[in-house]
């Protein structure tokens, strides 16, 4: 590889305020704002009211709080400044508000951000609005899936421009954004951003971390972009290149430095390149040097969109969860993960890094109060500071970080993870002093319970392998994280609950089958086979036993396969009688668009309809069955025959339907300023030829499939509400870039309603 100079080289060249300020966790009693500055600083924050509460003015000051950085490097400095403000000075749905910070009491916000703009308004600050208090008028964004090569346009920056059409209507603009998943990518790197990003790593840190290996050690440094897959594999056990594909990990994050400037880079235009050096001059080889143009060539709407985001993400409470490849590709997906990547000192280390970057990084804005004095939370901090300026070479601060976040021990005897029982699975062991990533938020009208079914695994006492699906909550994170908070919750005027689910509780029917042909065949890595619900028929039960019994309407937000849909699921008792309607809504991938999804989203999935099902359920053992289909080519020989009902089977103690939800046709949201493409040399009948494939594939007609979005999406979460049943509507709105026109943006609505019904007809068997 050859080397290139160093862009950076002064700091007096960088503002303040290297990324944020990121709004985050928001409610009546105060805020929650993520920054991360070139220097140490004491942090002033303050909230204003606007005049009339449409933002353009500011009235009075509410309160303020104060927080000091912590330090990670030479030019890195964090934090999660908070306001608690007294009674009187409460905020309320239906006002725009304003926040401005201050640095050790001198520098206002505008100037630490180097005049760049971050507001919608002519005073220069940041505003937002509480949820609102008619749920007719509650907007919540939700997306997953966002890595920064991946196909198409970043769609992000979408959410800059509904926030900029409405942002003096505190009940029109969005109210809350929900991340669910894959904030970044770990695993699957491009080169340029790698190369990048351990450029910025060294400079900001000041120092580079001594990665472990079986024998030795060994610096990032020494592992350059392009180069990573066998170190991925041999020295960290990792799984993402199991299946001949070595490319996935070749540039996979390793050191903190690394995972920690992947956020800076992309939440912020601070540090990121506007011009990258050619694949020519980087690498000597032809092969190296194409992929790292093409990868580059990818890059270029996440980097052109990122002055957007960032204003976004300043303007609305974020809220996030940890899903694979915000550590790396099927993290903690089986037992058999876990003992492979567990027990090796790089693999086990990078597990390490890439935690505590989320936990810093993501949920120390989540649960700010798990970060107070004299919390874990702050012990983590405190280990954290210690163990960075140490240069990582600091044990015993390595052996607090490992037991706030939760990493289990490792067995003596055998190097591998250490499990505890958790009635009939195993779970990975943890100190109770370990932090939670699970949480809950109250609106005035609605409550959301944000979920974590990555780290609280059960996986099957049984397995020998440890290559079956787990439980993706064990019977305590139940307990912990749906049963005992939906219980406690004080409903009172809450009319709507909303569940964060990273993993889908229904996926499309090939996707299914081609998971459940990968079991059969032990290649469980090469389609995260076990990340849905659906593939342990005990927590599937579980999750819609526990949701049914505790409320009559639930939506679910879900991210991670890369297609937008909507899903009604209708679940009835029989003893007692009664029904819940429990919806999922997923939308993703914000930057992950692929061919396979973007095929299901035309009319040629218009010939092959997700077909409506129907289950029956047993309480007592939490046994599933599904009742027959009538499929045409059931009837001609081909594919699995549903298994039939018994007349001597005893009455099931529930039922539930599935029905994958109509979209609406689209309509354009608005338009960009179009760009002129590449000019290709190319002969008149390659021009021809291009042109007929451009005008076949990208012509709307064809695009116009009726159950998904398979391109890059985000979505807005709405209700028609009113005291009558049969009223209750949710709204999914997805936009995403239409491929006749990638500058353009559309919108089409899912529109389900949550009106109770009817179960159908059982045949004999509730007669029996």
């Amino acid at each position: 590889m050859r080397q290139t100079l160093d862009f950076l080289t002064n700091i007096n060249d960088l503002p303040l305020i290297l990324a944020g300020p990121i709004l985050r966790r928001t409610e009546t009693d105060g805020i929650a704002v993520w920054l991360a500055l070139k220097q140490a600083s004491k942090v002033t924050l303050k909230i204003y009211a606007t005049a009339a509460g449409r933002g353009q003015s500011l009235e009075r000051e509410l309160g303020e709080g104060e927080g000091q950085t912590i330090q990670l490097g030479q030019y890195l400095h964090l934090l999660v400044v908070t306001v608690k403000l007294k009674q009187n000075n409460r905020l309320k749905p239906g006002q725009v508000y304003a926040y401005d910070l201050y640095f050790d009491g001198q520098i206002n916000l505008a100037t630490a951000l180097d005049n760049t703009k971050i507001s919608y308004f002519d005073h220069q600050l940041p505003t937002f609005s509480l949820p609102s208090a008619d749920l007719n008028q509650l907007k919540v964004i939700h997306g997953s899936c966002r890595k920064p090569h991946g196909g198409g346009r970043d769609i992000l920056s979408c959410l800059d421009v509904l926030i900029e059409t409405s942002a003096d209507l505190a009940d029109e603009r969005p109210q809350q954004l929900f991340l669910t998943g894959d904030q970044i990518y770990g695993d699957d790197v491009a080169d340029p951003f790698l190369w990048l990003t351990q450029k910025v790593s060294n400079f900001l840190l000041g120092w580079e971390e001594n990665l472990p290996l079986l024998e030795g050690v060994i610096k990032p440094s020494e592992l350059p972009p392009g180069k990573r897959s066998e170190i991925a594999r041999l020295e960290g056990g990792f799984t993402a290149m199991l299946q001949k594909q070595p490319e996935k990990a070749k540039s996979h994050l390793f050191s903190f430095g690394e995972y920690a400037t992947a956020y800076l880079l992309a939440w912020s235009p601070v540090l990121m390149r506007s011009q990258f050096p050619a694949g020519r001059e980087i690498f000597t080889d032809s092969k190296l040097a194409k992929n790292w143009d093409q990868e580059l060539l990818s890059l270029t709407s996440f980097i052109e969109d990122l002055p957007k985001v960032r204003r976004a993400l300043a303007n609305i409470p974020t809220y996030t969860i940890c899903d694979d490849h915000d550590i790396s590709d099927d993290w903690y997906l089986n037992r058999l993960w876990c003992d492979r990547v567990l027990s090796k000192p790089l693999g086990r280390r990078v597990v390490q890094n890439g935690l505590l970057a989320y936990a810093l990084f993501q949920a120390w804005g989540n649960t700010p109060e798990q970060f107070q004095p004299g919390t874990s939370g702050e012990k983590l901090l405190q280990a954290a500071m210690k163990w960075c300026s140490s240069a990582g070479t600091d044990s015993i601060s390595s052996v607090a970080i490992i037991r706030y976040l939760g990493l289990p021990p490792v067995e003596l005897h055998t190097g591998l993870p250490q499990l505890q029982p958790d009635q009939d699975v195993l779970i990975l062991a943890r100190d109770k002093e370990a932090l939670t990533w699970h949480y809950s938020i109250k609106g005035s009208k609605h409550e959301v319970f944000v979920l974590d079914t990555r780290t609280w695994r059960g996986y099957p006492r049984t397995d020998r392998q440890g290559k079956q699906p787990p439980m993706l909550l064990s019977h305590t994170a139940f307990e912990q994280q749906l049963i005992n908070p939906l219980a406690s919750s004080d409903t009172g005027q809450i009319e709507a609950t909303l569940i964060v689910l990273p993993t889908n509780l229904v996926t499309l029917g090939l996707i299914d089958q081609v998971q459940r042909w990968e079991l059969k065949r032990n290649r469980v890595f090469s389609n995260d086979v076990g990340d849905s619900w659906n593939f342990h028929q005990t927590a599937f039960a579980k999750l819609l036993l526990s949701l049914a019994q505790s409320r009559d309407r639930i939506i679910i937000l879900s991210g991670d396969i890369h297609y937008s849909c909507a899903i009604r699921l209708t679940h009835w008792f029989y003893d007692p009688a009664s029904t819940a309607v429990l919806v999922q809504l997923t939308s993703s991938a914000i930057k992950n668009s692929e061919l396979s999804t973007r095929i299901v989203q035309t009319r040629i999935k218009n010939l092959f309809p997700e077909p409506t099902e129907n289950w029956l359920g047993w309480q007592k053992s939490l046994r599933l069955l599904k009742l027959p289909q009538n499929h045409w080519w059931q009837s001609l020989g081909f594919g699995q025959k549903p298994p039939q009902l018994s007349s001597s089977s005893s009455p099931p103690d529930w039922q539930y339907q599935l029905e994958w939800c109509y979209r609406k046709p689209i309509r354009p949201l608005f338009k960009r300023s179009s760009k002129s493409l590449a000019n290709h040399k190319s002969s008149f009948w390659q021009n021809l030829f291009k042109s007929l494939l451009f005008w076949l594939w990208r012509n709307p007609w064809l695009q116009e499939g009726s159950e998904v979005v398979g391109r890059n999406n985000i979505s807005l979460v709405r209700f028609q509400w009113s005291s009558e049943d049969e009223h209750k509507t949710v709204i999914q709105e997805t936009y995403w870039h239409p491929p006749w026109n990638n500058h353009e943006i559309v919108k089409s609505n899912y529109v389900i309603s949550l009106k109770p019904q009817s179960p159908p007809t059982l045949p004999g068997l509730r007669n029996s």
